[in-house]
């Protein structure tokens, strides 16, 4: 790595731990993720035991956050759940990322036939709504885990093949670009060395976003019937129960925990986002 792109990281660093939101979002989603993944592994959980004889009991000694109507702990569903919602979303985002990027690229890139066949399919994609084009795809392979992640990450390769064509298309304009054809760099050096370093910027910060939105389609999957699938948690599929009147107002423990989950997991990755764009653009003031 250059000094000067170590000084321009050690910056960027600097600048994004001045941006108070970011940095709680960032310690809140990272004590997320030590609590949901390392707890069950520290102390046995079973998620999915059933116990009749403890239905649908309030928080108490034993069960902290009660237990649902078949008896099973709700807090170890919680951390169950969150596990599986976060892996979708992080996951929807890394298949999001593999395919849009690299398209974006070739379309900015070479533009002609290519840039038309490609961009024209994206227009395609984002014609439909998203969830509903997600629900009928899912409907037809069948819900789990991995093909709902999996989905929605290529559902949403137009946000990311979108953001990069347009930054590599003013990128291969300028003049270090021109200076690097006219002595003979290939293509990929090109494109790896110059032009991409400066056009993922907008893509990182839509990252974050793009993680939010996957989880919160997820839990919308899931509260539909369509997600991920019991016995398997999820916070959406813990949300399903709040459909019942009854649980609303006299279950509380069975959807509070899993809905604040979920706005305070949104919130803060919105915020890492936020904090990502003013740290990444200097006439910002922080």
């Amino acid at each position: 790595m250059s000094e000067k792109r170590k000084s321009g990281l050690s910056y960027f660093i600097r600048r994004f731990k001045t941006h108070r939101l970011a940095m709680t979002g960032l310690a809140i989603i990272l004590l997320e993720i030590v609590v949901v993944y390392g707890l069950p592994v520290i102390v046995s959980m079973e998620p999915n035991t059933s116990d009749l004889t403890a239905i649908l009991q309030a928080p108490n000694q034993k069960h902290i956050l009660g237990t649902d109507s078949l008896g099973r702990d709700v807090f170890a569903r919680l951390l169950s759940g969150g596990q599986v919602s976060l892996f979708i979303g992080f996951l929807a985002t890394i298949v999001g990322l593999i395919v849009g990027v690299p398209l974006g690229v070739l379309a900015g890139y070479f533009r002609g036939k290519i840039e038309l066949v490609i961009m024209r399919t994206a227009d395609i994609f984002m014609s439909f709504p998203y969830i509903i084009l997600v629900l009928v795809i899912v409907s037809i392979i069948g819900p789990s885990v991995w093909s709902v992640a999996v989905i929605m990450g290529i559902m949403s390769w137009t946000r990311f093949a979108r953001l990069i064509h347009g930054n590599v298309i003013a990128e291969r304009e300028k003049q270090y670009v021109e200076s690097a054809v006219s002595i003979g760099s290939s293509t990929a050096d090109i494109i790896f060395k110059s032009i991409l370093p400066n056009s993922i910027t907008p893509v990182l910060i839509a990252l974050t976003f793009n993680t939010s939105s996957a989880i919160l389609a997820e839990s919308g999957l899931s509260f539909l019937g369509m997600g991920v699938q019991p016995p398997q948690a999820s916070w959406g599929n813990l949300l399903f129960n709040a459909q019942s009147i009854t649980i609303i107002t006299q279950n509380h423990w069975l959807w509070v925990p899993p809905g604040l989950l979920l706005i305070i997991t949104t919130i803060s990755i919105n915020f890492i986002g936020d904090g990502l764009r003013d740290a990444f653009d200097p006439k910002t003031i922080l």
